[in-house]
């Protein structure tokens, strides 16, 4: 049975996200910033390629409209993946920041 393409599409998602993201070392503090920097810069591709097939869709030129509709909710997982991972990063920094000393 093939796998269900929105599914696939959902893994490869967090699989993005989380493959540029390594274990932090020790006294390694720029490591995290260049994960999330990269996770980033590979939001930026997705999103490119998903506006790339969207105007293709739309000129008339795309044989495949599967292919746009994968790549824009491709996009849109991944876009709500590192908008949570901020949320969340802020908000860790605001407890610490809240901590008595």
């Amino acid at each position: 049975m093939p796998p269900i393409s929105g599914i696939d599409a959902l893994g490869a998602a967090a699989s993005t996200l989380t493959s540029s993201v390594r274990a932090p070392q020790e006294g390694d503090g720029a490591g995290f910033g260049a994960s999330l920097t990269g996770a980033v810069d590979e939001l930026r591709a997705m999103q490119s390629t998903s506006n790339e097939l969207a105007v293709s869709a739309v000129t008339g030129d795309l044989d495949d409209i599967h292919a746009a509709m994968i790549a824009s909710s491709r996009a849109s997982v991944t876009l709500e993946l590192v908008a949570a991972v901020r949320n969340k990063g802020i908000e860790a920094f605001n407890d610490i920041m809240r901590m008595q000393a």
